[in-house]
C-alpha cells in the first residue's frame, strides 16, 4: 500500500510518448499539435472593408467635399481596384479590398444614396471601418503553438493558413477490460444473481471524448482464459485498462496473472477511498501500461478521471489543470485514507463551490450522474472547513 500523492505521483512517472501522425483538418478536432504553426501570408492579407458602404479618400473630406460621385461597386473577391478620382468613391461591400488610393469606409447607415451619388449625413473619422493589413499577424509570425488541444477555433487558424494536413500526436492504442461472471450483456435480462455490464460502457464513452477508440474485451473468471487473453492484449496495446479482479477474493487472479506475464508491479493497493486496491504496473517489453482498477463503479470512474486521465494528458504533452473549489460544507477525514468524495458545483459570484453529492457507497452507479467531479481530501487533524478552498477533479464539462 502506498500514499495518494505516491501513487499519483508514480503513474505520471510512467508517461509515453506515441509520436507523430498526419491528420486532414476535417478530422484534427480535439487532437493535440505536434509542431508550431505560423502565418502562411498577413492578416489580414489587404486592407479589408469591415462596413457595407462607400470606400473614399479622407483628404476630399477635409476640404469640404460632403457628396462623392460613384464610380462603381466592390465586391468580396474582386481584385484590388483604384479611385479614378480621388474626389469620388466606390460603393465597397463587407470583406472587400480596399482601393489602394482611399483609406476611409463610411456604412450605408451614415449616407443618402440618389442619382449616382453618396451624401455624408454624418463626418467620419480617417481610417474607420477598414482591418489593416497585417494588423492581426504578419507572416511568418507564431499562431498556434505545438501541445495545443484542437478545438473549433484552432480549425478556423489551421484552414486560414492553408493547413490541409496537421501534425498532431498520436494518440495511445488502449483496450478495456471487464471480468466477471457475474456480468451480462446490456440487452440481456439478469438473472438474480447477475448485473449487466456497465463499467466497460463508462470506459468506452470517456476514452471517446479524447478521441480514443479502444478494444473492448470482457473476460470470464478463469485464470486460463484470462492469461491467454491478455497475453495477445498486452502485446497490441499501448495501455490496458481492468475493471475488477484486482482485489482479494478467491477469483481475483488479475494480479498473479500479470506477473506470469512479466508486468512489472508498480503498486498494488493505494490509501484512498474508492478504488483503494488499485494495481498499476508495465510491461517494459512491450512498454505497455496496466491500469488494473477495482470493479465497482465509481472505483472505476475514479481511478480513470484522476489518474489515467492525467496520465494520457502528460503522455501527449498537454499541461495538467489544477482546479480549485471552495466548500459548501465541513467535512472531516480521520484515519489514513485520502478521500476522493463525489461533488456538484454550482457557482456563486463567480465562484465554484462544491456540495457532496447524496451516495450508498463505491457501488453506486446512479450518484455519478449528479456528480461533476470528485474533491481530492488528504487525511487531516482539522476538518476542512465551510468556505475552504480543495481540489478537484472535473468529471464532465464545468459549463
Amino acid at each position: 500500500m502506498i500514499s495518494f500523492k505516491d501513487a499519483y505521483k508514480k503513474v505520471l512517472d510512467l508517461y509515453q510518448d506515441f509520436g507523430h501522425e498526419q491528420v486532414p483538418l476535417e478530422t484534427a478536432m480535439g487532437r493535440v499539435l505536434a509542431e508550431d504553426i505560423v502565418a502562411d501570408r498577413n492578416f489580414p492579407p489587404f486592407n479589408r472593408a469591415t462596413k457595407d458602404g462607400i470606400a473614399l479618400n479622407y483628404d476630399a473630406v477635409e476640404i469640404g467635399n460632403t457628396s462623392f460621385k460613384i464610380e462603381g461597386v466592390l465586391a468580396a473577391g474582386m481584385p484590388s481596384q483604384l479611385l479614378e478620382n480621388t474626389s469620388n468613391c466606390l460603393e465597397i461591400m463587407t470583406g472587400a479590398v480596399v482601393p489602394g488610393n482611399a483609406d476611409t469606409v463610411v456604412m450605408y447607415e451614415h449616407l443618402i444614396i440618389e442619382n449616382g451619388s453618396a451624401t455624408l449625413t454624418k463626418t467620419p473619422n480617417r481610417g474607420q471601418d477598414i482591418h489593416l493589413n497585417g494588423s492581426d499577424q504578419k507572416k511568418g509570425d507564431l499562431v498556434l503553438e505545438k501541445h495545443s488541444t484542437i478545438s473549433a477555433a484552432e480549425i478556423g487558424v489551421l484552414a486560414a493558413v492553408g493547413k490541409a494536413s496537421i501534425k498532431v500526436r498520436t494518440l495511445p492504442k488502449v483496450a478495456i477490460v471487464s471480468t466477471g461472471n457475474e456480468l451480462v450483456e446490456v440487452e440481456e435480462i439478469p438473472l438474480p444473481h447477475q448485473i449487466r455490464k456497465s463499467n466497460i460502457h463508462t470506459l468506452y464513452a470517456a476514452l471517446s471524448e479524447e478521441g480514443i477508440v479502444p478494444t473492448k474485451l470482457h473476460l470470464p473468471d478463469e485464470k486460463a482464459s484470462i492469461k491467454n487473453a491478455l497475453q495477445n492484449t498486452l502485446k497490441e496495446h499501448n495501455a490496458v485498462l481492468l475493471s475488477g479482479g484486482v482485489s482479494k477474493g478467491k477469483f481475483d487472479f488479475l494480479p498473479q496473472v500479470l506477473e506470469e506475464l512479466g508486468v512489472e508491479k508498480i503498486f498494488h493497493g493505494v490509501f484512498q477511498r474508492p478504488g483503494k486496491p488499485f494495481w498499476f504496473g508495465i510491461q517494459r517489453d512491450t512498454n505497455t501500461v496496466v491500469f488494473s482498477f477495482p470493479g465497482n463503479p465509481v472505483s472505476t470512474f475514479a481511478n480513470y478521471n484522476v489518474y489515467f486521465k492525467d496520465w494520457l494528458r502528460r503522455s501527449l504533452g498537454l499541461p495538467q489543470p489544477k482546479i480549485d473549489v471552495i466548500l459548501k460544507e465541513a467535512v472531516e477525514v480521520k484515519g489514513d485514507l485520502t478521500l476522493l468524495l463525489r461533488v456538484k458545483l454550482s457557482f456563486n459570484r463567480g465562484h465554484l463551490v462544491a456540495s457532496l453529492v447524496k451516495e450508498n457507497g463505491s457501488g453506486d452507479l446512479c450518484s455519478l450522474v449528479n456528480t461533476d467531479g470528485f474533491i481530492v481530501l488528504e487525511p487531516k487533524i482539522d476538518a476542512y472547513e465551510i468556505g475552504e478552498l480543495v481540489p478537484f477533479v472535473p468529471t464532465r464539462d464545468l459549463l
